[in-house]
């Protein structure tokens, strides 16, 4: 298995070239990455209901899809990714618990008591360390997974979403977890960088991997054409997801509102509002927007509407 260490810290080129190797090589691959601050959907779910969407947009967080499932996770700089690409017999390719049992063998080597439990997590002591997803190509797998090491928790637990119940669609839901970080358990492993160094150092020992790899200018150009035409657009992350319903209550000039729109494609289909005569008009506008903030703006904007928060409609 090839070792590729990606020193960028870009999620989108993280996304794109696990998918160009997965779908364009025949080699299998340990890809070891990371990530400046990022909320990273499963293919499957609904961006607003999964990521506080104000929260993001305020602190240029990219919220972006991946191609397997599950639920969603945050990437910063204390978190390090891990790919694993492998070949495998039709109908063996999803395989969690053979996956992580490298990264678990590793923690257990630094005096980590680390267990996998549930579908796809590796915790620690009840706390979880690590999410995992998988994503099957033909005879090919794609097992990616997260460990964090030194990750901003009051960053994490605020891009996420943590009342849903204003969402209703099928799309996949996240199953939030406990959480902490592998470095108060590792006082003598300094910065991410270090662990980073470790678990390749490790899986060279045990023969996971084998030498290191390094992208071709062809295939850097790839991957970036990827990441720019898939990865960074909102036809990708938004519009692809499961239709879904939102209705909220809040306040505005001093009543309480109920609307509700109905959103397919990432785009509003029908809305409503009741509780303001001004207001119900001016939501009817928002037919056949794009379900994000920006485009809202330009609507209420048009309509003179100034003390409306947008993101109550998020």
């Amino acid at each position: 298995m090839y070792h590729l260490n990606l020193h960028a810290s870009d999620p989108y080129l993280y996304l794109a070239t696990e998918e160009y190797l997965l779908k364009n090589s025949g080699e299998e691959f340990c890809i070891l990455a990371v990530n400046s601050p990022s909320v990273i959907i499963g293919k499957h779910q609904s961006p607003h209901r999964e990521v506080n969407t104000g929260f993001a947009e305020q602190h240029n967080i990219p919220v972006i899809r991946r191609i397997s499932g599950g639920g969603t996770v945050f990437h910063d700089k204390g978190n390090l990714n891990f790919s694993f690409i492998r070949n495998c017999e039709p109908g063996h390719q999803v395989d969690f618990r053979l996956h992580t049992k490298p990264v678990i063998d590793f923690l257990h080597s630094l005096g980590v008591d680390a267990k996998f439990e549930g579908k796809n997590d590796i915790k620690v002591n009840g706390l979880k360390v690590s999410g995992n997803a998988e994503h099957v190509h033909r005879n090919r797998v794609l097992h990616h997974g997260t460990l964090l090491f030194s990750s901003d928790m009051e960053m994490l637990r605020r891009s996420l979403r943590s009342d849903t119940s204003c969402y209703k669609t099928r799309a996949v839901k996240s199953n939030p977890s406990s959480v902490t970080n592998l470095n108060e358990l590792l006082p003598t492993i300094k910065d991410v960088s270090k662990f980073r160094d470790k678990l390749t150092e490790f899986l060279k020992s045990v023969s996971v991997i084998s030498q290191d790899y390094n992208l071709s200018g062809d295939e850097l150009k790839e991957i970036e054409s990827l990441a720019c035409s898939k990865y960074k657009s909102w036809e990708w992350n938004y519009a692809y997801g499961p239709d879904y319903q939102l209705i909220k209550q809040f306040d505005y000039q001093g009543v309480t509102v109920i609307c509700e729109l109905n959103i397919s494609e990432g785009v509003i289909r029908s809305c409503s509002v009741k509780g303001n005569p001004h207001l119900e008009k001016s939501v009817l506008k928002l037919t056949g927007v794009k379900h994000m903030p920006e485009d809202l703006k330009e609507v209420f904007s048009a309509e003179k509407i100034s003390d409306l928060r947008v993101y109550n409609f998020f």
